[in-house]
């Protein structure tokens, strides 16, 4: 009796500490995370400087404020280029065009990938052959090509690298819109909204999308930090925003002969962007989780 009364002893307290386990596992999982926290703090920061850049950047853009090539200082915290330019209210400034044109080109990625994805997804058939081959063709080309072939036959400036930069990101979004429609449209609450005299149009908007853009929302917002850094590219290539205005990457490529020098005015605009794309990315890898 003696032994089993230890037995029980010993499963009772093994079923506590299992529920007591359950519960603190579920309580972190509730909990945001400090990567995630920080992610977002780093994007409204961003978004902040994008909406208000005259009221968060300590100096002018444009005008030199000292001399040229100034180390990191209280009073300059990024340093200034070459010009004398403070690298902070420059990089500052440039949020705007960086995050400007990525939203036009996520927009146009998002809105024409949902469609495509939408109409194959649900249609299926030769409409559902026909847009997969297109996405195919488009996924078969490197999308930095793309975008400079794009940009080539538009010109330079920041809606037309978003636009071409866009057009990179379209069939991402269709091929998973698309794999997750075929998935819902097979579902038992689809074929009893059918039953129910449901018509396609109907249940496509009722139930079939609704239920399938959370896995999207999680690829805008990893796109986003994408397009951030694709536009980023361009910009260092020449084919972005035109001197004297600002944007991250014209202002890397400004300073790529001045590393030994002044490392400040590539390294700085350089971690910002690296920052803000880990951020999105942390994001959208939380947003993929919730599915």
């Amino acid at each position: 009796m003696v032994a089993d009364a230890l037995i029980a002893e010993s499963r009772s307290s093994t079923a506590t500490g299992g529920r007591t386990a359950h519960r603190v596992e579920a309580r972190r999982r509730r909990l945001p995370s400090i990567t995630l926290i920080a992610a977002w703090i780093i994007v409204a920061v961003v978004v902040a400087w994008t909406i208000a850049p005259g009221l968060l950047a300590p100096y002018s853009a444009y005008e030199p404020v000292t001399q040229g090539l100034q180390a990191p200082s209280w009073q300059h915290w990024f340093g200034t280029d070459q010009l004398g330019r403070d690298q902070l209210s420059r990089v500052v400034f440039g949020a705007r065009e960086s995050l400007f044109g990525a939203g036009i080109a996520v927009a146009i990625g998002l809105t024409v990938g949902v469609v495509l994805g939408a109409v194959a997804g649900a249609l299926g058939g030769v409409a559902d052959g026909v847009i997969m081959r297109i996405v195919d063709v488009l996924l078969a080309v490197p999308g930095l090509l793309l975008a400079l072939t794009v940009v080539v036959l538009l010109g330079t400036g920041t809606v037309n690298t978003a636009i071409a930069v866009g057009i990179g990101s379209i069939a991402g979004f269709a091929r998973l819109l698309r794999s997750e429609v075929v998935q819902v449209r097979r579902t038992e609450y689809v074929e009893a909204a059918y039953g129910s005299g449901g018509t396609f149009i109907t249940v496509l908007f009722r139930h079939i999308l609704p239920n399938s853009l959370l896995p999207v929302i999680a690829l805008f917002a990893l796109q986003f930090g994408g397009a951030i850094l694709a536009l980023s590219t361009l910009g260092f290539l020449g084919y972005g925003v035109q001197p004297p205005d600002p944007e991250w990457g014209m202002i890397i490529a400004q300073g790529r002969n001045l590393l030994g020098a002044a490392w400040w005015v590539t390294a700085f605009p350089g971690l910002v962007l690296l920052l803000v794309v880990l951020a999105t990315n942390r994001i959208s890898q939380s947003l993929g989780a919730r599915r």
